[in-house]
């Protein structure tokens, strides 16, 4: 850890020191959930991930897909319109700009090409397909957030990139200058067209590999115009700062929070469906995106777990469950349009 941190030099370094999330050589959680996330780790829990029985990939079935490409092409009636492309990548056009959370288009997300979790399923749009990208937001460094790959190939367009602080240590390695990124601390903002990115805290953790554990602070982050109000979760576990979001922004029209790769060992930095609701509630959102699910192998229970339980607890709650590369106006929104059960 203290080895690694030193590649964070200059204005980056003064800025990590002075974060009041950075403490005793490390980012923290508030809630000190650091201390969940080693038991993670333990073996019973790796030898269940080994061992354990489920259908954990859908074979060859994969989840339901739509060509993105003829809703892209149609006017934008409301000014916000989002595409779930798979996974925590998703496009929010929100009063005529565009922006990309984690893009993930790499086959594994691990740091080698030949193991680790691969994908079900492609992408239901290729990369050079995709419509202008106004901003491209990387919540932390984790692989199946930050991809290499993809982040060079807009960082070549000039499309820009806003993280969070600490993760442009990654860019600069990759050979993607300082200017064409923009790193936030929790609270912190930056404009985009007209359209407010705000950094806000969420309870995880960050790293590459064995010696840059939590030298990079994780985020979530609220998109906002004058008209409309996108939160994206990317990872986290329950916790009280979803209260002090809500307070602060004083609500969304739609929430996009994770479901997927949960475990009662992993609650404090996964939510999995139950607490995702909740989440939902703290965060007084209209409208509920699941996200973080479905595309990779990254945890123990059954692939459509997710979606089954999430359905379940739904309700008459306000839930979008839609398929990879739907698009879809949450204002026009009717409460049932692009339901989809698992089968």
């Amino acid at each position: 850890m203290k080895k690694d941190t030193q590649r964070s030099r200059g204005q980056r370094l003064e800025r990590i020191q002075a974060s009041p999330q950075w403490r005793d050589g490390a980012f923290r959680n508030p809630s000190g959930a650091s201390a969940m996330i080693g038991a993670a780790e333990t073996p019973s829990v790796i030898k269940e991930f080994i061992m354990g029985t489920g259908k954990r990939s859908p074979g060859g079935e994969g989840l339901p897909t739509v060509d993105p490409l003829p809703g892209w092409s149609k006017p934008n009636d409301s000014g916000f319109r989002v595409t779930w492309l798979g996974h925590s990548t998703l496009l929010v056009e929100i009063d005529g700009v565009r922006i990309l959370t984690d893009p993930v288009w790499v086959h594994r997300v691990s740091p080698v090409g030949f193991a680790g979790p691969k994908r079900f399923q492609p992408m239901p749009v290729d990369l050079e397909s995709l419509p202008k990208i106004d901003a491209v937001i990387i919540s932390h460094d984790h692989y199946d957030h930050l991809d290499r790959r993809t982040v060079e190939r807009f960082a070549q367009k000039k499309v820009p990139l806003v993280t969070s602080l600490g993760v442009g240590k990654h860019f600069e390695k990759w050979g993607i200058p300082p200017e064409a990124f923009t790193e936030l601390d929790w609270w912190e903002s930056c404009e985009i067209g007209g359209v407010k990115l705000t950094a806000t805290p969420t309870q995880h953790f960050s790293g590459r590999g064995l010696t840059d554990r939590n030298s990079t602070l994780w985020a979530s982050y609220v998109i906002e115009s004058p008209n409309h109000r996108f939160y994206f979760g990317a990872d986290s576990g329950l916790t009280p700062q979803f209260v002090k979001i809500a307070e602060k922004f004083g609500g969304f029209d739609v929430v996009a929070l994770e479901i997927g790769a949960f475990h009662e060992s992993w609650a404090g930095i996964h939510m999995g469906p139950d607490n995702a609701w909740k989440a939902f509630e703290m965060l007084k959102g209209k409208l509920f995106l699941p996200i973080h699910w479905g595309v990779f192998d990254l945890a123990l229970h059954p692939w459509e777990k997710p979606a089954e339980r999430v359905l379940e607890l739904a309700g008459d709650r306000p839930l979008m469950l839609p398929r990879m590369g739907q698009v879809f106006e949450p204002n026009n929104w009717d409460g049932n349009e692009a339901w989809w059960r698992v089968a």
